[in-house]
């Protein structure tokens, strides 16, 4: 079979109904937010079974002299989603997603890229604080056959960070066929806590994301134009690439490095049975204190840890509810309101995704309990900032812009243009900026450089999981998000950072700008 990506025709597609009849899917349902009614189906697949969790290789890269450095290679291949059924893919030194990479502060690093996959793409180090013109967007393109070295220091507070492609106009479509993974970042602060520490036994990295199958069981990119307007979201859930996985837990608390790595979807993320976990993390630091909940909202991009005590006679399940009907808890939004599929029944467009089933052993091994005070934050002062901005996100529904005639995505009234700089930051400079989203969709606003810290949701403080470092957050329609940063370190006039929603079609159709720090 090759291994080169082709295009399908979009409309081989079972609808819900026929395909819950033809395989045991059971409770797998549609569960991804914003479906166009079209595309809450599913192709028709083999009997499916469950299988065990995928866990990502670990790299922690080969030392030479003062040096860590990692080799990958961007590369096509097939992966078998379904037993029996291969499916055209593309991943980082495998067949679909990658390594996970693991790095300490104060590293020097340098990873050397390999394109392989027959066309231009790029590796953007998600959430690091780098050099721009080593932070892999789309002023830093790799050809095919060519090798990428970039190399600088790690200077984060420990947590999880991912890397992904960033090409101009492709992010949307290289991330969709498989090319990402997790980097975990650890520091003398995170490596003196008492955690679930062995990687893949009470330590596990969870890539979230969801997919189209069509009936020959690939995954071809084929967005529609709804699709490029809404986000391209996919009716069968993944953990690590793997379709209905289990995971045996050995350990009374297990750690989950969560990563929603979709496209479009926002995940609300919990169990099955309801029981309550403690959050430690957020996208760029762990949280000072451990916050019980028993709910999550992730956007795409944005990056969780919690940790569950797994003691109990049942399996369970880690869930996500469809997030649009949510109605936004996390920032007190409204996520539901006038979006394609909020007022569909669950039991044709929504529902629930189970990523992944936690099988307690019986004699469990005995964790210590979870640190009362994980690390502590410098925040800071509104007072003390020098500059403040403003980003509006509008999308323009109109049928000039469905027929792809005019800006669609815009943040402030501007969409992407590679040549133009839409914002000059002073290096050192500590900024307020204010989003605003006036359009009726979601929008998780990423930005480059620097973890920030939320100020307020429409004039109020920030949910608690959300008390930490972070680079993307989620901007409920009608709201209003104020954030604090300090952009030090790095200064270059000539090679910008990003801004952009990272609704990765949103992102592509010009939902995204352009900063130097100088």
């Amino acid at each position: 079979m090759s291994n080169k990506i082709s295009s399908k025709n979009p409309s081989k597609f079972l609808s819900r109904r026929d395909f819950l009849k033809t395989t045991a899917l059971g409770s797998l349902v549609m569960g991804a937010s914003f479906i166009l009614p079209n595309w809450a189906a599913l192709a028709r697949m083999p009997k499916m079974h469950k299988n065990p969790l995928a866990i990502p290789p670990l790299e922690k890269g080969k030392k030479q002299d003062d040096l860590t450095i990692f080799d990958l290679e961007i590369q096509d291949g097939v992966t078998e989603f379904f037993s029996g059924t291969k499916t055209a893919t593309r991943g980082v030194n495998g067949s679909y997603l990658g390594p996970t990479l693991r790095m300490n502060n104060g590293d020097r690093v340098r990873l050397n890229v390999k394109n392989s996959i027959g066309e231009t793409t790029t590796l953007h180090w998600h959430g690091l604080h780098i050099p721009a013109k080593y932070d892999g967007g789309p002023h830093q393109p790799i050809k095919h056959n060519e090798t990428w070295s970039p190399e600088f220091t790690i200077m984060q507070k420990a947590a999880n960070f991912w890397y992904h492609p960033h090409l101009m106009g492709k992010t949307a479509e290289h991330v969709w066929q498989g090319i990402a993974g997790l980097i975990i970042i650890d520091d003398e602060e995170s490596k003196s806590l008492a955690l679930p520490n062995e990687y893949g036994i009470d330590d596990i990295p969870l890539v979230l994301q969801d997919r189209r199958f069509f009936q020959d069981g690939s995954i071809t990119y084929s967005p529609s134009r709804h699709d490029i307007m809404m986000g391209m979201v996919g009716g069968v859930p993944l953990a690590n690439g793997t379709i209905t996985p289990y995971f045996k837990a050995t350990k009374q608390l297990l750690r989950l490095r969560l990563l929603n790595g979709a496209n479009a979807s926002i995940y609300e993320l919990g169990f099955s049975d309801g029981r309550v976990f403690k959050q430690i993390a957020t996208d760029g630091s762990m949280l000072e204190k451990p916050f019980e909940t028993s709910s999550l909202l992730l956007a795409p991009g944005e990056r969780a840890e919690i940790i569950v005590d797994v003691r109990g006679q049942e399996n369970f399940m880690l869930v996500s509810k469809p997030a649009a009907m949510m109605g936004g808890n996390m920032g007190g939004g409204n996520m539901g309101g006038g979006m394609m599929g909020s007022n569909n029944s669950n039991e044709e467009y929504g529902g629930i995704f189970n990523f992944l089933e936690i099988q307690p052993v019986k004699n469990l091994i005995k964790s210590p309990p979870v640190p009362m005070k994980l690390t502590t934050i410098n925040w800071l002062d509104p007072k003390t900032a020098d500059n403040e901005r403003s980003f509006e996100m509008a999308m323009q529904m109109g049928p000039m812009m469905m027929l792809g005639l005019g800006k669609s995505h815009t943040i402030n009234g501007k969409s992407m243009k590679m040549k133009r700089i839409d914002e000059t930051i002073k290096l050192d400079a500590i900024e307020i900026w204010e989003l605003s989203n006036i359009s009726n969709y979601p929008h998780p606003f990423h930005v480059h450089d620097v973890q920030f810290q939320i100020i307020s949701r429409n004039g109020k403080k920030p949910h608690q999981g959300e008390r930490g470092l972070k680079d993307t957050v989620l901007v409920n329609p009608n709201e209003i998000v104020r954030f604090i940063a300090k952009f030090d370190d790095f200064a270059d006039p000539d090679n910008p950072y990003m801004y952009h929603c990272h609704i990765l079609e949103h992102e592509d159709a010009g939902m995204m700008g352009q900063f130097v720090v100088v």
